[in-house]
């Protein structure tokens, strides 16, 4: 059988960095091996180096067979490059096959990511980017044997950008009231470091905070990410949130002014990157500090943040 004809395939590259991740422009370099149990012919042996995005999801339904033929289903694809080159390649005009003997055959090859601006691999709620290596054998009257490799690919920002090295603040106020009495004014006043940061960082969230009312305070903060599915022109779209940590900070006590705490909140390891480059699928990351007293609305500061592969240089916070 020909499943049973190839055994042990391996790719192996060059690593251009820890992480083992790839960018635009980036010169690949490896070899590909694999065993043959039999004697076999082949016309060629062609690599593909492609970039994608796919995105689907369907809204109505539900359990009747009545009800899954009123299901609507949206979706869109978009394809960033799609290159192929030969690693063998036999002249197919005059009917050119290579006899390739059992045992293992190891094949050098050189391929180059395109430049542009792609976005980073992602594999979410109702879509994914993906890149691949593809390595294709061709036979004579046979369906190819494919062999996918799959790249995480990362899309390189200027951190140098003072945007993202400034400080972010912001400050929210109220007073609670119950039939004629109102209570003093709670405040919280905070800041954020910086506004790019890397998984496994530890954000410290520096709060001034001021609790007028007549019960305990508590502020927290917690790590949101959305992501966005569009079909093309963003004429339907799909949002998915989620909250990925949670941290409670310091109780402030009743009828106390200008506490000043901090709230160290780690961002998770395997956490993905942000993604504004692409026009059917985005992820966005909001830190959302609240301060909240018991049985009355919370105050809400939002701070919209970037997650990239590069640590940024931080300026020090400031108070607003």
């Amino acid at each position: 059988m020909f499943e049973q004809t190839f055994k042990n395939f391996i790719m192996n590259f060059t690593a251009l960095n820890e992480r083992n991740t790839v960018s635009s422009g980036d010169l690949i370099r490896g070899n590909l091996s694999f065993e043959l149990s039999k004697e076999i012919k082949i016309t060629s042996i062609m690599m593909t180096l492609t970039g994608m995005a796919r995105v689907h999801w369907s809204t109505g339904g539900g359990g009747g067979r009545k009800r899954r033929s009123h299901r609507r289903h949206f979706n869109a694809k978009l394809d960033f490059f799609n290159l192929k080159t030969a690693i063998v390649q036999e002249n197919n005009a005059v009917g050119g096959t290579s006899r390739l003997p059992p045992g293992t055959h190891v094949y050098p090859f050189t391929c180059q990511l395109p430049q542009g601006d792609f976005p980073t691999t992602f594999s979410g709620a109702h879509g994914k980017i993906t890149y691949a290596l593809t390595v294709s054998i061709y036979r004579p009257w046979r369906l190819s044997k494919d062999f996918v490799t799959e790249l995480n690919f990362v899309n390189r920002i200027n951190t140098n950008e003072p945007e993202l090295q400034a400080p972010l603040s912001g400050t929210n106020s109220m007073t609670l009231c119950c039939l004629w009495c109102t209570s003093g004014l709670i405040t919280i006043k905070a800041s954020l470091e910086k506004k790019a940061f890397v998984p496994g960082e530890t954000v410290r969230i520096f709060c001034m905070c001021s609790n007028g009312s007549s019960r305990t305070a508590t502020p927290k903060a917690k790590l949101q990410q959305k992501q966005f599915f569009y079909t093309h022109n963003k004429s339907h779209q799909r949002l998915v949130q989620r909250n990925l940590v949670c941290v409670t900070g310091q109780p402030i006590s009743a009828q106390i002014s200008d506490v000043r705490t901090e709230i160290m909140l780690t961002i998770p390891n395997l956490t993905a990157l942000t993604i504004s480059n692409c026009s059917i699928l985005k992820v966005d990351y909001m830190i959302e500090l609240t301060f909240g007293v018991r049985a009355s609305p919370d105050l809400t500061v939002l701070f919209p943040i970037i997650l990239c592969d590069t640590p940024v240089q931080s300026l020090p916070p400031t108070y607003q």
